[in-house]
């Protein structure tokens, strides 16, 4: 049996990879604000100190071996290096909260923070992945687009802006724990 299936119209249509690593997949592909929501601050502080090192190198370098570009031609070279610096903490970050995401890093933290938001959706009667005014076509072309790309973020920043429902994970687990809960709110009344 091939791992292909087919549509009723006989294109085929290929599964999502399922990871099978250490940890458990939360969402294969996570919308940017999500994945902002769930970095944890010690993935910040990370992010800092390899920004700073742009900057503080060019600083070091000055100083060891000055440009003698004349007045203010130091200045622009600064600007520069901290630009480079607070991009590559920004994506140094992100990497980071997505390969928890993915399922690559130890995740409890962000499976606790996924479990307890797709609950309380449930419970409210939202979407769990938010409203998209695309086409269910449009969000499947979306989805495929930036499926993990958070891999490849250091090459190609490739972030996901759109509501979608698909992210690689069984929803049902959201519905059953929110029942769960319901019932032991009902029993409690």
């Amino acid at each position: 049996m091939s791992s292909i299936a087919e549509t009723t119209i006989g294109q085929p249509v290929v599964p999502d990879k399922i990871p099978t690593g250490e940890y458990p997949l939360i969402d294969n592909d996570p919308h940017f604000s999500r994945v902002i929501r769930y970095t944890r601050p010690s993935d910040w502080l990370s992010a800092a100190a390899a920004g700073a090192l742009s900057p503080g190198l060019m600083l070091y370098w000055e100083r060891v071996s000055p440009s003698f570009v004349g007045k203010g031609g130091f200045a622009p070279v600064m600007r520069m290096s901290c630009a480079v610096g607070l991009t590559g903490a920004f994506l140094f970050a992100y990497s980071r909260t997505t390969s928890r995401f993915y399922g690559a890093r130890e995740n409890r933290r962000e499976i606790d923070m996924d479990m307890r938001e797709m609950v309380d959706k449930v419970k409210k009667g939202e979407p769990l992945y938010g409203k998209s005014e695309l086409t269910e076509h449009m969000q499947g072309v979306a989805h495929r687009n930036s499926r993990y790309a958070g891999v490849f973020s250091h090459v190609i920043p490739w972030p996901n802006f759109v509501h979608h429902p698909y992210h690689g994970v069984d929803t049902a687990k959201y519905y059953r724990q929110a029942e769960v809960e319901l019932e032991q709110e009902r029993q409690r009344s």
